[in-house]
């Protein structure tokens, strides 16, 4: 199996970004409000994993100050996470439970640089293996820091959401239904998550993902 298309650039994003807007013309009136979408890739391996477990449950503006105290403390690579003190790790802004995470992932030996060559199904279920990485942690991950095209969070509620704005539905829909809607949406489920992103942020004016 192979990793199938990567999201490298703008112009990739672009490519999609028309796709979807030929396909269903939804997209194209959503991008109408939105403009051209973000490219938002990340680096990948231990630090972009530690900061998604740190931005969990919590609003951007917390993560990034729990984030910035961890950088600041050069508490973001795994020798470090594993030999600090509970203390060390609190004063950092880790929850205990937060804490348990990292230690976690601090040693569950993931080999990043294999995830890269993975089909994104098996980079999924290396991710999840780990305690505190849900499905939509290592989704975001094969997203933004591997640049899957074809990858979705459907439980994401943001994505939930703006689905239901834009798809005139009379409900939010569920992960399972919002996974199943998003199928027509391949090969860029990923441009299709970018979009839904930039429209909840233009219809509700809040805050989208980190």
């Amino acid at each position: 199996m192979t990793v199938g298309r990567l999201i490298e650039t703008p112009a990739c994003v672009a490519e999609g970004a028309d796709w979807l807007a030929g396909a269903e013309p939804r997209f194209a009136h959503a991008l109408t409000l939105t403009g051209p979408l973000p490219l938002r890739r990340r680096r990948d391996g231990f630090p972009a994993l530690l900061d998604a477990i740190v931005s969990q449950q919590v609003s951007v503006a917390a993560a990034d100050a729990i984030w910035a105290r961890l950088e600041a403390a050069r508490l973001t690579g795994p020798r470090k996470i594993m030999a600090a003190s509970d203390e060390e790790l609190r004063a950092a802004g880790l929850s205990r439970q937060k804490a348990r995470y990292a230690r976690a992932l601090a040693t569950s030996g993931i080999r990043y640089a294999e995830l890269r060559e993975m089909p994104t199904d098996a980079v999924i279920a290396r991710l999840v293996e780990v305690p505190g990485i849900g499905t939509w942690t290592a989704e975001i991950y094969a997203m933004f820091s591997l640049g899957r095209a074809d990858v979705f969070a459907p439980g994401d509620l943001a994505l939930q959401e703006a689905a239901r704005m834009l798809f005139d539905l009379p409900e939010r829909p569920k992960e399972k239904a919002l996974r199943s809607l998003a199928e027509a949406w391949s090969p860029w489920r990923a441009v299709a998550a970018r979009l839904l992103w930039a429209y909840y942020h233009v219809a509700k004016d809040r805050e989208g993902i980190r």
